[in-house]
């Protein structure tokens, strides 16, 4: 393999990693906003007065019920995104450590 076959590889490698990072912290993102709702959640659930709800820039007073349907609907989205980014963050980890194996082999080969 050329050297300049080796540096693509490597820049390649690169961008791999920093799209892992920012994966990374998506995923944190999205596990900090579960807590969020889980305690808005909770918060709502043992509230005995009116409940507010941010809607666009206005807050408005809703149901008890409708307010903790609508952190529950919220909550599924972020799982959801959640799982998604996880399977990508997954199938990247692959990816690099394939290139990482390639790239590894290919310095082998032209030192040797």
């Amino acid at each position: 393999m050329e050297r300049e076959e080796i540096e693509k590889l490597s820049r390649e490698y690169s961008i791999i990693q920093e799209q892992l990072q920012s994966m990374a912290m998506q995923r944190e993102q999205f596990n900090e906003r579960k807590e969020e709702y889980k305690e808005a959640f909770k918060e709502i659930e043992a509230s005995t007065g009116k409940v507010y709800l941010a809607v666009g820039g206005a807050i408005v007073e809703v149901q008890k019920d409708y307010a903790l349907k609508n952190i529950k609907e919220k909550e599924e989205v972020s799982d959801m995104r959640m799982s998604i980014v996880k399977k990508q963050y997954d199938d990247l980890v692959k990816k690099e450590q394939a290139l990482r194996t390639e790239i590894n082999s290919a310095i082998k080969e032209l030192k040797g």
